[in-house]
């Protein structure tokens, strides 16, 4: 993609901030998206800066407020480490700029709500890529539970259990460190699960459990293990564990049971109703390798989101959808470390006891 202003003027002109594992994914999505021009890269690195620009022939910029001055982009995409999400988004948006965000949409909950604020304010759109709700057997899933044909649902299960090893934070320290992640596994990780059991089953109002360092303590100071109980609205119970200290990755898993029927989610989905009948919907792509947990639908997620940008309905994975996720990982980490939450930590939650409830 070569950097042509004329060409740029007539199309939505788009930065990349952040030139990351991850903005590999969003430039390559951008590349076949017709009408959508890239126009500028950001970042601190001046080597990485310097060769994403190349590769991209695109202008470089270290700094946000730099670029928004020099290029005046329509959209900008957020890849950076998480601390600087919801600052950067709400710069943006401030100044009336489209924004796709990567997960999580910030480090605690006060700074996530400053974000849906600004969301709320501001004319421009704000995209969260949770993009594995974009999955196939996922949306498949999410029809035959708005359907009613399984009846109520009473609860779920769903596990993360995954591997990474000390040589993966030592290649970015900000992923292992509270102050610049905002946590660990739950925030970086199995996330992406924990969404797609409160999107799927229901808003969470009660949550209990615990999150433990078991086998990268000599690495990182955030947590590689964790274990809870979801309350939903509905009454629904579900829990989930999740864990980098397995020796391969091994696939997510989601289990619901209904009244009438159970739906599995690994990969593929298969839906057993009450019959005895089942149903298969495979995922078309399998991803693998160490980028496997960012998904497959980021192109899907990121079209989808360039194809509404001039209508004025908000785009349906906003803050809003992406603080209730943030709120559970928040309460997880209140109840295991009460001295944060004391300390004055970012929270809502209540740390005594057996979970709270969201306002």
């Amino acid at each position: 993609m070569t950097f042509h202003p004329s060409v740029a003027e007539a199309a939505t002109r788009v930065a990349v901030i952040g030139c990351g594992d991850i903005s590999a994914l969003h430039l390559a999505a951008l590349d076949v998206i017709p009408g959508v021009e890239l126009v500028a890269v950001c970042d601190t690195d001046p080597g990485r800066l310097a060769a994403t620009a190349e590769q991209w022939g695109v202008p470089g910029f270290g700094g946000i407020d730099e670029l928004l001055d020099a290029v005046v982009p329509d959209a900008v995409h957020v890849c950076t480490p998480h601390v600087e999400h919801a600052p950067m988004a709400i710069a943006a948006l401030d100044r009336g700029v489209h924004v796709v965000l990567e997960k999580p949409l910030a480090t605690g909950v006060a700074e996530g709500r400053a974000l849906v604020e600004a969301a709320e304010r501001s004319t421009a759109k704000l995209a969260v890529c949770f993009q594995n709700r974009y999955n196939e057997p996922v949306q498949r899933a999410k029809e035959v539970l708005e359907s009613g044909v399984l009846g109520p649902v009473a609860g779920a299960a769903a596990t993360v259990v995954w591997h990474r090893t000390p040589e993966y934070y030592e290649a970015s320290p900000w992923r292992g460190r509270w102050e610049t992640a905002g946590g660990g596994l739950l925030m970086n990780q199995a996330i992406h699960t924990l969404d797609l059991v409160q999107w799927l089953v229901g808003d969470v109002v009660g949550v209990t459990g615990g999150v433990a360092t078991r086998a990268l303590g000599d690495t990182i100071e955030v947590e590689d293990t964790a274990d809870l109980v979801l309350t939903h609205a509905s009454g629904a119970r579900s829990v989930f564990y999740a864990t980098l200290a397995h020796v391969a990755n091994e696939t997510v898993t989601v289990d619901i049971v209904a009244e009438r029927g159970h739906l599995s989610l690994r990969g593929d989905l298969t839906v057993t109703y009450a019959d005895g009948t089942t149903e298969v919907v495979a995922e078309p792509v399998t991803a693998s390798g160490e980028r496997a947990y960012w998904g497959i639908s980021h192109q899907t997620l990121i079209s989808d989101f360039y194809a509404g940008i001039r209508s004025e309905e908000p785009f349906w994975i906003g803050a809003d959808e992406a603080l209730k996720t943030l709120e559970i990982i928040q309460t997880v980490y209140d109840q295991t470390f009460p001295e944060r939450l004391l300390a004055g930590a970012a929270s809502t939650g209540n740390a005594s006891g057996g979970g709270r409830t969201r306002p």
